[in-house]
């Protein structure tokens, strides 16, 4: 059978070392031996002896809603083997923990990361919003986190001198040593598309950096 298909960049290829790696844009490659943790319902192929277990509601067991925030499932997946993860086709980006390094992320562009990572849901300082607040997700340690975004994120620079002002619903993660606050436009211009119409944005300062995909969250209609 030949066909464009079964080309090498597509074929899965035997893990070297343990730990996750990309397999392409679209999904990652884990190779488990031990513990690792992955969003829920991510999972899109194994081979091995792993099992899935979904992780409670419990300290350090979910990326939880959080009042208005935005919530994230996990699952710990335990064994010896291989297994891949990919969300809604969503191109996906391996970000590489030092010590002392710090990221604060949307728990919807979570995929999956190392057992060795630490996270903690946190209200976004600055950001507390009528009926609730914006809520995040601290990562910090070192290890390995995957993060899927809708399209090809955009990496902005921050620094002291100039602020970056982001749509909150765009935004994937950002520095975790910036300042935060919430930011009210006059009027609402050609930056302020969709959503509630609230002009409205997330401002970031200091030194550091923020991410954002090139589209805004969207809402999926009530049941009548």
């Amino acid at each position: 059978m030949k066909s464009d298909l079964f080309a090498s960049e597509h074929l899965a290829q035997p893990a070297t070392a343990p730990g996750m790696t990309l397999q392409n844009a679209k999904s990652v490659k884990y190779a488990v031996n031990g513990e690792m943790h992955a969003r829920q319902g991510s999972m899109i192929a194994f081979r091995g002896n792993l099992q899935f277990e979904r992780k409670g509601q419990g300290i350090g067991g979910m990326l939880k809603r959080a009042v208005t925030g935005e919530g994230l499932a996990l699952m710990a997946v335990r064994g010896q083997g291989e297994a891949w993860f990919a969300h809604q086709g969503g191109n996906v980006f391996i970000v590489d923990f030092e010590p002392g390094d710090a990221l604060t992320v949307n728990g919807r562009n979570v995929l999956c990361f190392d057992p060795t990572l630490s996270y903690e849901i946190k209200m976004v300082k600055g950001a507390g919003m009528t009926g609730g607040g914006l809520f995040n997700s601290l990562f910090t340690g070192t290890g390995k986190l995957a993060l899927v975004c809708d399209g090809h994120p955009v990496v902005i620079p921050v620094t002291a001198q100039s602020p970056v002002y982001v749509d909150t619903d765009a935004v994937v993660g950002w520095s975790a040593q910036l300042e935060t606050g919430l930011h009210r436009s006059q009027s609402v211009g050609s930056m302020i598309r969709g959503g509630s119409g609230e002009a409205v944005q997330l401002m970031l300062g200091g030194e550091g950096f923020v991410i954002v995909r090139p589209s805004e969250l969207v809402e999926t209609p009530a049941a009548h």
